[in-house]
């Protein structure tokens, strides 16, 4: 009698489209820590996460939702907030002494100049070092905030930012 091969199920979490394995463990053979950008209807989130046999371990994260309690600002969900967002945890890695990083951005859909890269570049800026490509950041001016009808005083919460840490 001829036996089948028999398939199990993929994983839960392959099944509901929330993570790629064969990325992660392409990510996970390089054993450095991993820029996690992760975006909601109303935040950015950004974590450095180191992995761990035990699980996953989070060193140093930021969000929208920190520079708004923090920093007093009406920021949304858009490109200078996303490039705060990115700042502010380069100042945190860099405080904890953590100077490089790999970029993961999972399974959203990446698009050159998207609140992704700002956040990116925010981390860049601030002194992480991150292999990129300097094409897929947003344009200075949207970054500045130019194309917004109230402008963010971005400069201010920069030096603020850096202040803090000293």
């Amino acid at each position: 009698m001829k036996s089948k091969r028999r398939r199990g199920l993929p994983k839960k979490r392959q099944r509901e489209s929330k993570t790629d394995y064969r990325k992660r463990l392409k990510l996970l053979s390089s054993r450095t820590p991993r820029l996690v950008i992760r975006r909601s209807l109303n935040n950015i989130y950004a974590q450095i996460i180191e992995y761990q046999p035990a699980g996953d371990q989070v060193l140093v994260s930021a969000s929208t939702d920190e520079l708004r309690k923090k920093y007093h600002t009406k920021l949304g969900r858009n490109i200078v907030s996303s490039y705060l967002t990115g700042y502010l945890l380069g100042h945190k890695a860099l405080h904890k002494k953590i100077s490089h990083a790999i970029a993961d951005l999972g399974l959203q859909t990446i698009t050159k100049g998207s609140v992704l890269f700002s956040c990116l570049k925010g981390a860049v800026d601030a002194g992480l070092d991150v292999p990129h490509s300097e094409d897929a950041f947003p344009v200075h001016e949207r970054i500045q905030g130019k194309h917004l009808k109230n402008t963010i005083p971005l400069e201010q919460i920069k030096t603020k930012i850096q202040a803090e840490k000293k």
